[in-house]
C-alpha cells in the first residue's frame, strides 16, 4: 500500500487551520465550566441543601454516562423537543438554524463542568482546615480567606489534573463532527471523502492532535513550575537565606 503523499501534506495543512475551531470550541467549554464546577464542589463540600444533592445527582449522572450519548441528547434530541414547543406556541424561530458550534460549547460545557467539580472538590478538601479557619481568625471574610489562602493552594495540587483535564477535552472534541462543526477531525475527513484516502487522513489528524496536546502539556508544566518555585520560596520565608 502506497501512501499518497501529496495528499498528506495537503491534508494535514487544512487540519492546522481546523486548529481554532477546536482551540474555541475547548477555551468556550473551560469559560463555562470551571465556575460552574467549581460552585457544585462548594455546594458539595459545605453540605448546602438541595444544591448538593442536586450538584451529585448532576455529576453522577454525567460522569456515569459516554460523551457520545450527550451529543445525541443535546444536538438530536433537544433541538427537536425545543422545536416542538417553539411551534406549539407559534413563535417564527426556526431552531435548526443555530449554529452548530454553540451545541458543541453546551455539550463540552456540561461534561467538564462535572469533570472540574470532582476536581475542585478533592482540591479544596487537600488544604488544610486549620488555615481555613485562621484566616477568619484574623479577620478576613469567608470569600477573601478563598481567594488569598485557599484556592493558590488549590490551585498548586489541581494543575496536574486540570491539565490532563485539557488535554482529553482537546480530544474529546474530535467528536465535534458529529455535530457538523468543522473541526481538525471533521476537516481531514471532509477532504479524504473525495478520494477515500482515509488512512492518510488519519495519520495527519493523529500528527496534528499530538502537536496541539504536546504545546498544552508543555504549557502547563511551565504553570506548574512557577507555581511550585512560588510555594518553595513561600515556605521557605524570609529568612531562609540566613544563616546562624
Amino acid at each position: 500500500m502506497r501512501l499518497n503523499l501529496p495528499f498528506m501534506v495537503k491534508t494535514f495543512f487544512a487540519a492546522v487551520k481546523a486548529i481554532p475551531v477546536t482551540l474555541e470550541i475547548t477555551i468556550v467549554a473551560l469559560i463555562i465550566a470551571v465556575p460552574a464546577g467549581f460552585l457544585m464542589a462548594l455546594c458539595v463540600i459545605y453540605r448546602i441543601k438541595v444544591l448538593k444533592q442536586l450538584s451529585q445527582v448532576f455529576i453522577s449522572f454525567i460522569r456515569g454516562t459516554p460523551i457520545v450519548l450527550q451529543i445525541l441528547i443535546i444536538y438530536s434530541l433537544l433541538p427537536s423537543m425545543l422545536n416542538a414547543f417553539i411551534k406549539s406556541r407559534g413563535w417564527n424561530i426556526n431552531i435548526f438554524d443555530i449554529n452548530p458550534i454553540f451545541y458543541a460549547f453546551i455539550v463540552f460545557a456540561i461534561n467538564n463542568s462535572a469533570q472540574l467539580a470532582e476536581l475542585f472538590r478533592s482540591s479544596i478538601l487537600a488544604v488544610d482546615k486549620g488555615q481555613h479557619e485562621a484566616a477568619l481568625a484574623c479577620g478576613l471574610s469567608s470569600v477573601h480567606s478563598y481567594i488569598r489562602i485557599i484556592i493558590p493552594q488549590a490551585l498548586v495540587t489541581a494543575i496536574p489534573n486540570f491539565c490532563n483535564l485539557v488535554i482529553i477535552l482537546i480530544k474529546n472534541t474530535s467528536l465535534a463532527f458529529m455535530m457538523t462543526v468543522k473541526d481538525i477531525t471533521a476537516t481531514a475527513k471532509i477532504e479524504a471523502s473525495y478520494g477515500y484516502n482515509y488512512i492518510e487522513a488519519y495519520f495527519d489528524i493523529f500528527v496534528v492532535y499530538i502537536i496541539v496536546c504536546a504545546i498544552v502539556q508543555f504549557l502547563f508544566d511551565r504553570v506548574e513550575s512557577g507555581f511550585s518555585a512560588f510555594r518553595f520560596a513561600k515556605e521557605r520565608g524570609p529568612s531562609a537565606g540566613f544563616r546562624k
